[in-house]
């Protein structure tokens, strides 16, 4: 089935409001031509409000960068997902290596923060890859394997409809899940992985998530690929049939470039 493609600006710990301000000015006029390729926004915690309001009568989606797996509670300085859905979120990034590097997530903690988020009605955007000593040693897809199984430990491909109460911003569909796969070594290097590489990443995810639901399920997911995505690379990962677009980083933080790839996957 065609997959609808997904461009994803994760801002990390970029800007404050009168930066997201400029950015949103050049960006949303650069892709006013773009229907067909969905787009979405993750910029900081603090900035969430700041463009969720720029973005009301848009067609561009906000993401929260991380959230907590409890819904409130004492929890000093945590997000819980229902404060990222009453913002107008529609997507969370999950697991992202740095996160996973930098603050010791595991695992465990990633499934109960993707099954915090679908219970939300929120889409989690799953970070999975190999770092490059675990790709030198052979050892991608058991990396892949271990971290895709861990995260969707006790998931249900169709989380139960929310109810009128709890449903509030944009709507998910599908699977409600993202995975973007993000070979380690690839971020924030200037390094990417050749296309095929990342093609072939994508399809071993597809296959392991027919086998652990079912494979019409499987075709519906939209698998990314993350990691020193520009303009000038980002055309020969879209031609590749298992990848649907990108979690863009040092890129999405340029406005012009980040159009420039919106453009590129919309003529695709």
């Amino acid at each position: 089935m065609a997959r609808q493609k997904l461009l994803v600006a994760n801002w990390k710990m970029h800007f404050v409001r009168a930066q997201a301000s400029e950015y949103l000015k050049v960006f949303t006029e650069r892709v006013r031509g773009v229907h067909k390729t969905e787009l979405v926004l993750a910029p900081p915690f603090t900035l969430l409000e700041t463009v969720g309001r720029a973005l009301e009568g848009t067609a561009i989606r906000l993401a929260a960068q991380d959230l907590f797996y409890e819904r409130e509670g004492a929890f000093t300085g945590e997000i819980s997902p229902i404060m990222l859905k009453d913002l107008g979120c529609s997507y969370v990034i999950v697991g992202h290596s740095e996160r996973r590097r930098l603050l010791g997530e595991t695992d465990e903690l990633i499934n109960k923060k993707l099954k915090a988020a679908r219970d939300a009605g929120l889409v989690p955007i799953l970070c999975v890859g190999e770092t490059l000593e675990e790709r030198r040693a052979g050892k991608t897809q058991r990396v892949l394997e271990a971290q895709v199984r861990g995260a969707l430990a006790g998931v249900h491909p169709h989380p139960q409809p929310l109810s009128p109460s709890r449903e509030r911003g944009a709507g998910v569909r599908g699977p409600h899940l993202v995975i973007a796969y993000e070979p380690v070594w690839a971020i924030g290097t200037g390094i990417n992985a050749e296309p095929e590489e990342a093609e072939a990443s994508a399809l071993f995810i597809r296959e392991l998530l027919a086998q652990l639901w079912n494979a019409e399920t499987a075709t519906t997911v939209r698998i990314l690929y993350g990691g020193s995505v520009k303009p000038a690379n980002f055309e020969g990962f879209l031609r590749h049939p298992n990848i649907d677009g990108a979690l863009v980083g040092g890129a999405s933080l340029d406005p012009e470039a980040f159009a420039q790839l919106a453009q590129m996957a919309e003529r695709v």
